[in-house]
Formats: C-alpha cells, sequence, structure tokens
C-alpha cells in the first residue's frame, strides 16, 4: 500500500469510532528511543524512517513533527504523502498539543494505543483540550489493524552480564532503590524503561537492534521484585539472579492486570513521563502518585570504575578498527570502488574481528559529499553513491562490547576541499577541542559548557540544529540520559542534569551546509573530579576515544596554540596506544596521521 491508501484505510476506522484525531508516536510500550520492528507504526504509516517523529492524522489532513537533524530526510520521504512536515522547534511551527486542539470539534474523539503513549504527554495534551469535553479512545492500536504483514516480537535469549563487567551486583542495586523509595515513602516502583531494569538486572537482549535489552517491565515493592518478561527469553544465570534476589517472573503482557491488584491505600513511584498511559489507568483512583525520574537512571549514569575501565578497554578496541579503516580508505579511494554501503560494511567487520564485539551500537552513518548535510543520513540501495578522490566523507558510528559501548565521528578528506569547507572542518574540531579542554566547577551543568563547542562556529554565524553531545550508556543505548550538551534545556531530550563523575558523554560539534557538505567531529569524555581547592571542587573531561582526526582538512592559522598543542598530544596518544595493534605498513601510516601540526 502507498502512504495515501494506509491514511485512507485509518481514516475509515477512525471514522467508525468518531475520532477526530488519531495520534501515532515513534514509542513501543516502554518509551524507547529505537524501537524494534514490530512497533515501527509511524515509519510504517508515514514512510518516514527517521528515529524521532509523531504522526496526527485528522480527518481531512495529516503532519509530522520531527526535529532538526531529520528536515532534510523527511522533506525527501513525505514528498507527495500528503502529510504535512512540522520542523519542530522552528518559526511558526504549531505544538502537537495546539495542533490536535486546532482540529478537534467539541465532544470529538481523541484516539491513540495507550501502551505506546507515556502518561505526562496525554496528560499535557488532554490539558489543552480541557474547554471541548474530549472523550479519550486508547484501547486499539488501528494501525495494527492496518498493517497485515507486522513483524513479530523477539524471541531472542538474553544474557547476563557478570559482576566482572558491571561493577555491581542486582542484590546492591535494588538496595540502593528501595532507599529511594523510602526517602519518597514509596510502597510500591513501577519501572518500564527498558535500560533502567536492564542495568537492575544485569541482564542484556536482543530485542532491539543495536541496543541490547530486553522487553519487559518491573515493579519492586519493599520486600518483593515481580518483572514481567516472555520467560522463554532468560537463561540459568537470569534466572539464578532472578531467585537469589527474589525476583517473580510473570508474562510480559500480565503487567495491566498486576497493576490492578495494587491496593488503593498504595504509594506507587513512577515516571508519568515514561510509564505508558496503558498502565497508570489501571491503577486505583485512590493511590497516591509519586512522579519523579526513575532513581536507577542517575545511579546508572554514574558509570563505577570496574564500567570505566571495561569501557577504555572497549575504545581501544574500537579505536583500532577505526584506524585500520582510515587507514584502508585514504589508501584505497580512487584505486578501486567503493560506495557510501561497502565502506559503512567493511568498517563493520572491522568492529567485528575485535575480541567480546556484540555488534553496532546504532545504524552506521556513511555520507559522502552533500549527504552528510543529514545529519542522520542513511545509505539505501537508491541513495547510494560512489566515493571519489574528492570531498568528503563523513563516518559516524559504534559498536557494542562486553566492556562498553562507543559512539565515533569522523570526517575524512578524500580530496581536494575549498576553502569554505576547510574553514567549517577546522572551525568545528576547534569547537569540539575547547570541550575537551574545559575545566569547570562542581554544579556545572552541560549548558554551562555548551558554548565552548559552539563558539567558533558561533563567531562566523553558523549553528548545529541538535545538541552538542548526549550520554552514553555501559554495553546499554547510545543516547542516555540525564547528562549532556546543548545550549538551551529541551525537556524531552532530557540532557540537563548537573554533571557528576563518572558520566559518559559524547562531544560532537559539526556543521551541516544543505546540498553540499557535513563535517562533525566526536569523541567520547568522562566526567572527572579534579582539584579541590579554597573556590571549590573542579572538574575535568577524560578523553576514552583514541581515532586519528583527519589533518588533510585543517587550516592550522585558524588554530590558536592551545589547540595545536592539545591536537598534537592527543594524536601522541593515540600512536602511543593503538599502533601496538597494527601490523607494519598501518603503524607506518599512523605515524604520518598523527605527525605534530
Amino acid at each position: 500500500m502507498t502512504v495515501i491508501e494506509k491514511l485512507k484505510q485509518l481514516r475509515a476506522l477512525m471514522n467508525e469510532r468518531n475520532m477526530d484525531v488519531y495520534m501515532i508516536p515513534t514509542s513501543d510500550f516502554h518509551e524507547t528511543e529505537y524501537v524494534g520492528e514490530h512497533f515501527k507504526a509511524r515509519s510504517f504509516m508515514s514512510g518516514f524512517t527517521g528515529s524521532a517523529g509523531t504522526l496526527i492524522v485528522c480527518r481531512d489532513c495529516a503532519a509530522l513533527w520531527t526535529d532538526g537533524r531529520y528536515f532534510i530526510q523527511a522533506a525527501n520521504q513525505l514528498k507527495d504523502s500528503t502529510i504535512e512536515l512540522m520542523k519542530q522547534g522552528e518559526e511558526g511551527v504549531p505544538a502537537i498539543p495546539a495542533y490536535i486542539r486546532e482540529h478537534m470539534s467539541k465532544n470529538g474523539v481523541f484516539g491513540f494505543d495507550g501502551r505506546v503513549m507515556n502518561t505526562k504527554l496525554v496528560h499535557d495534551i488532554m490539558e489543552e483540550l480541557k474547554d471541548k469535553d474530549v472523550t479519550i479512545s486508547a484501547q486499539e492500536d488501528l494501525v495494527g489493524m492496518i498493517w497485515e504483514e507486522r513483524p513479530p516480537l523477539p524471541t531472542k535469549k538474553g544474557f547476563f552480564l557478570e559482576e566482572a563487567y558491571s561493577g555491581k551486583s542486582t542484590k546492591d542495586k535494588l538496595a540502593d532503590i528501595r532507599t529511594a523509595m523510602q526517602e519518597q515513602n514509596a510502597t510500591h516502583h513501577i519501572v518500564t524503561s527498558l535500560d533502567d531494569i536492564a542495568w537492575m538486572m544485569n541482564m542484556r537482549g536482543w530485542d532491539i537492534s543495536c541496543f541490547p535489552v530486553m522487553l519487559c517491565y518491573l515493579v519492586i515493592t519493599h520486600n518483593e521484585n515481580h518483572i514481567f518478561i516472555d520467560e522463554n527469553k532468560l537463561d540459568e544465570q537470569m534466572l539464578a539472579n532472578f531467585r537469589e534476589n527474589a525476583v517473580a517472573v510473570h508474562a510480559y503482557d500480565d503487567i495491566y492486570a498486576f497493576v490492578k491488584t495494587i491496593p488503593a491505600d498504595a504509594c506507587v513511584m513512577l515516571n508519568t513521563g515514561v510509564v505508558n498511559y496503558a498502565i497508570t489507568q489501571n491503577l486505583k483512583k485512590e493511590i497516591r502518585i509519586v512522579d519523579c525520574p526513575n532513581p536507577s537512571q542517575l545511579m546508572k549514569a554514574r558509570k563505577n570504575e570496574i564500567e570505566l575501565e571495561n569501557n577504555r578497554k572497549a575504545h581501544i578496541k574500537d579505536a583500532v578498527a577505526m584506524t585500520k579503516f582510515m587507514y584502508w580508505l585514504k589508501n584505497n579511494i580512487g584505486k578501486e570502488t567503493i560506495t557510501e554501503i561497502s565502506a559503512s560494511d567493511y568498517l563493520e567487520s572491522l568492529r567485528r574481528k575485535q575480541e567480546h564485539n556484540l555488534g553496532l551500537s546504532f545504524s552506521t552513518i556513511s555520507a559522502y559529499k552533500e549527504h552528510a548535510a543529514m545529519m542522520h543520513y542513511s545509505a539505501s540501495e537508491e541513495t547510494n553513491v560512489e566515493l571519489k578522490p574528492e570531498g568528503m566523507l563523513l563516518v559516524d558510528s559504534g559498536g557494542q562490547y562486553l566492556e562498553g559501548t562507543t559512539d565515533i565521528t569522523r570526517t575524512f578528506v578524500l580530496g581536494p576541499i575549498s576553502d569554505e569547507i576547510r574553514t567549517h572542518y577546522t572551525c568545528a574540531l576547534r569547537g569540539m577541542i575547547q570541550l575537551s579542554r574545559a575545566k569547570f566547577l562542581e554544579g556545572c551543568r552541560g549548558m554551562n559548557l555548551d558554548i565552548l563547542a559552539r563558539g567558533p562556529l558561533w563567531e562566523m554565524g553558523i549553528d548545529y540544529k541538535c545538541g552538542t553531545g548526549h550520554g552514553v550508556g555501559h554495553l546499554m543505548n547510545v543516547h542516555e540520559g540525564p547528562n549532556g550538551f546543548r545550549w538551551k534545556v529541551v525537556p524531552e531530550r532530557n540532557d540537563s542534569c548537573v554533571l557528576e563523575e563518572g558520566m559518559t558523554q559524547s562531544n560532537e560539534p559539526g556543521v551541516y551546509v544543505e546540498g553540499s557538505h557535513g563535517i562533525r567531529h566526536e569523541n567520547e569524555l568522562v566526567v572527572r573530579r579534579g582539584e579541590k581547592n579554597e573556590y571549590g571542587q573542579f572538574m575535568y573531561f577524560e578523553t576514552i576515544t583514541f581515532v586519528p582526526f583527519d589533518l588533510d582538512g585543517l587550516d592550522v592559522d585558524l588554530m590558536t596554540r592551545y589547540d595545536i598543542a592539545w591536537l598534537n598530544a592527543y594524536h601522541k596518544e593515540v600512536y602511543a596506544k593503538v599502533s601496538p595493534y597494527l601490523n607494519e605498513a598501518e603503524k607506518e601510516w599512523l605515524k604520518y596521521a598523527t605527525r605534530e601540526i
């Protein structure tokens, strides 16, 4: 079916139910950023394949909201679909609740699948509609009635993450959670976010591509633990861990019946920004709700020393793969046929040769020339182009290792580039370096430091429509809250907390010029404690990514002596850490690639 035909079928179902508006978010039952194939309802209905977006279908119109990473891609994929592109955050673009209000009649019906809409979002929309006496219809998945060949839910077995990699037992993590519950006088804690449950239970799985988690829910009381999961996906180590920690196993869908049994005098701690509407609607109305972030979120973000040491090992493995890729690319461009996809495939093959590699941490972005202007470009058979000895190739990629998760971007110069591109390349790298060098007082947030990365670009009147960096999980989601770098608070991104020791995050400023080029430089950083004196506790960043930056793109005259000193010291460290794993030809090349400037 075409998108237009799908919309026609959906509207027919809406008309049968007298619905004015039906909302289709990019979400599974757990508010996961990247969703499995079964849950890609928005993509199925709209044809837009980006990882973020919301589709609103009305009786006679439809619109899709997405953020600046996907403006170009969405415009291309929504062409001729009758769906209007709403560039989220841009001037004059209505917010989703306001748009719904405009198309909602008095006493109308607002429809959605209650399992894929978080409770806070529903409440916010209904607040906007409060004077229209709107009825909610949240019991049916209308897209599922249209999607005939919908992929099934995943069934592959997961695995237990031993303490040698996790650094902390489930017993100790649950004890910390219960302490947080006691501080809130909570009798129950409902957890639906997959990364939080995976962290607490020290388990990983394969239910979502590149994101090693398992579909499940968790309810914790003062003396009981209940997990809702497909038991066939549990191995003996996980089951033993559950027995040791008094975790009762229930069927995945039983969560909805279970929460109905929570007594009316209970106090339930949960995050309405994550827990789906279908769950909260099944709670007794008398129950007191403590709406707050899951305490595990911050605990998980502060990596312990065992996790950090493992993560450093993962990054060295990843650096070896990336350096070998750079050597191959720079030495073979123009000599053999290389495309965006074949380059991406070759890099993946190098990663998979590394010990304990478990796959990619996200779908590789391999973007040549103007394709790189789309921040989250994904090469397809239709868009795949051959690389030539000219212009630049942007590669944003990462790996999942037993020791940790990596995320790195390098922009490679394949041949002649313009003076403008060279200036953009250099100033973006200057921003990356300035943020890497930051020394700051305890209590700072990423928002306090973001100007260091954007400064060299803002001086030229240039910006990038995304954050400068995000938290990174430990053998987990490559985008992890609540830490990050951004110049303003964007509530839905959840990346504006105080930076604390052990937090790991990316540093990735860039330049994106539609129809011309895209540039991004990305390393991962760890927040560390520095000196403490009469002025307070100072903090700094430890860089844990060690891959050369392509010196062929630099205009050294634009760099300060501090930029140059940092880059030379960094490249010296790259050679020391990576060269022992290379052959002689690769070593010789790396020595030149990391030469002093």
